[in-house]
């Protein structure tokens, strides 16, 4: 298994109607669950009296990031393509720093950011990039089989970027003991938690369903699993993030609206792509296909903090420019796919 854009080997069982329908169905399940999630963890965190901040890097973010774990627990476990739940994570980082901040932004009057959230979540998820791309030079350097066109990483390469991931929760938690927190809400504890855990299983059925379409879909237009998790996973279980994102950007909570995204990326990329290693056993990875998709992930990076920066707001004309560059990378990989351009070997 590896990051390895492949052929679909699974037959197609369904056809195109049906494979449609269960994606669609499939979301609006996710899209529930989200809801579910959202409103449970935001009472949670009123109750346990949390600073806003560390509500949406850490407790929203992970939450809404669920779905982007369980596209690669399912497609690894019960699938074998793990190329496929790698794609879901790249294609959501980069959903959601395109598009979910340019639609919070338009529809909010005004999404304004902090110089808290530019200099340490910002920073700490460009953090999180490097040591991802360090740990693939490890696979490649010191793992007997690792090229230097292919890492081979094992579940004690996985540790690095899951012990990063710990010093950001350690980060965060500072903040917490540095806030005053309210009084406790009057809020149903344990039913709370009993909704939560329904949220994530609706979650985990939706991702499912929807994997199961895409396998159909590639295997039915010979097409790449990897393009499918790039694409259409990617912004499936991109919903959370964006329904959490946008609905506190209404809010005029501009804080969390920035901070889920990216914790939600951090989490996705020091969190989600480890487990898959840690659950295939050992996981390849070709750079002819990482290094170009990560190296574009990098710099949508740069471009969303220098945006966001910027007079600390995301303005409609910014916006669109996101929303514009996000479009120009869907015809990247169409084109990538029908062999009209090669920067992504291997596709």
């Amino acid at each position: 298994m590896g990051f390895c854009p492949s052929r679909p080997t699974t037959r197609a069982v369904l056809g195109p109607t049906l494979a449609v329908g269960l994606a669609l169905v499939s979301t609006a399940v996710i899209w529930t669950g989200s809801e579910r999630l959202e409103s449970s963890a935001g009472r949670l965190s009123r109750h346990y009296g949390l600073p806003v901040a560390v509500h949406g890097a850490v407790v929203v973010a992970v939450g809404s990031s669920f779905p982007e774990l369980s596209s690669v627990v399912i497609s690894t476990l019960v699938h074998g393509e793990f190329s496929l739940g790698v794609g879901a994570i790249v294609g959501s980082a980069i959903f959601n720093l395109l598009v979910i901040p340019a639609v919070s932004a338009l529809a909010s009057e005004e999404l304004e950011t902090t110089r808290d959230i530019v200099h340490k979540d910002a920073q700490f998820y460009i953090i999180s990039v490097l040591v991802l791309f360090l740990t693939f030079a490890l696979g490649a350097t010191y793992v007997p089989g690792g090229t230097n066109e292919a890492a081979i990483l094992t579940p004690t390469l996985a540790v690095l970027p899951l012990l990063t991931y710990g010093v950001y929760v350690f980060l965060q938690y500072q903040d917490t003991r540095e806030h005053t927190a309210a009084p406790p809400s009057d809020v149903a504890v344990r039913r709370e938690w009993g909704w939560l855990v329904v949220a994530l299983v609706l979650i985990a059925v939706g991702v499912e369903g929807i994997v199961r379409a895409v396998l159909a879909l590639g295997a039915l237009f010979d097409t790449p699993s990897f393009l499918w998790g790039v694409t259409v996973i990617a912004a499936a279980t991109s919903l959370p993030d964006a329904f959490v994102s946008v609905r506190a950007a209404k809010e005029d909570d501009s804080i969390t609206s920035l901070t889920n995204v990216l914790g939600s990326n951090t989490f996705n990329l020091l969190v989600a792509i480890p487990v898959g290693v840690l659950l295939a056993g050992s996981a390849t990875i070709d750079f002819l296909v990482a290094v170009p998709m990560l190296g574009f992930l990098a710099f949508v990076t740069l471009v969303f903090v220098v945006l966001t920066r910027t007079h600390l707001e995301l303005t409609d004309p910014e916006a669109y420019a996101l929303l514009g560059l996000y479009l120009l990378f869907l015809a990247w990989m169409i084109l990538e796919t029908l062999g009209v351009i090669e920067g992504v070997r291997g596709i």
